[in-house]
């Protein structure tokens, strides 16, 4: 049986994007506008430190969202998204400042985690746990970010 999710609990707070990810549609979606703000800070940091706090994240998200969806009694419930908010950090790695490219990775993103191109998909349906939760957003959030760097190196 599942139980309700409890934004007081901080592991369901943080699985759930800071209650971004109860959105009734497109939680995904506003899972990673709520990434954002928080990209806009880590942007400030030197890269090397960014590369180590979004490796944290993203350990901790296999844990966060791990134990959200065994609570919940559900795989990948839909209201899950730190795995949103870390695939778009590391599609946003390295990433030429203001806010068309902040735009042009938020649509990177989204395109490749609702499309799941190979091996994404394959992720998504055979990786149990938080580790599978969070690997097909992160897989999603590399392809994205090589099409962004392309898109930079041939812009400039």
């Amino acid at each position: 049986m599942s139980i309700p999710v409890r934004l007081s609990n901080p592991v369901h707070f943080l699985a759930f994007g800071f209650g971004s990810g109860l959105a009734p549609k497109a939680p995904g979606t506003f899972g990673t506008l709520a990434a954002i703000p928080l990209y806009l800070l880590l942007s400030q940091l030197s890269l090397p430190v960014y590369v180590v706090v979004l490796v944290l994240a993203s350990l901790l998200g296999i844990w966060l969202c791990g134990k959200t969806a065994k609570d919940l009694g559900v795989h990948d419930h839909p209201g899950i998204v730190w795995d949103e908010f870390c695939g778009y950090w590391l599609t946003m790695l390295a990433a030429p400042t203001g806010w068309l490219w902040i735009i042009v990775g938020f649509i990177l993103f989204r395109l490749f985690d609702i499309w799941k191109p190979w091996p994404i998909s394959l992720a998504d349906k055979r990786v149990p746990g938080g580790i599978g939760i969070m690997v097909d957003d992160l897989i999603a959030g590399l392809y994205a970010l090589i099409v962004m760097q392309v898109i930079v190196f041939v812009m400039t």
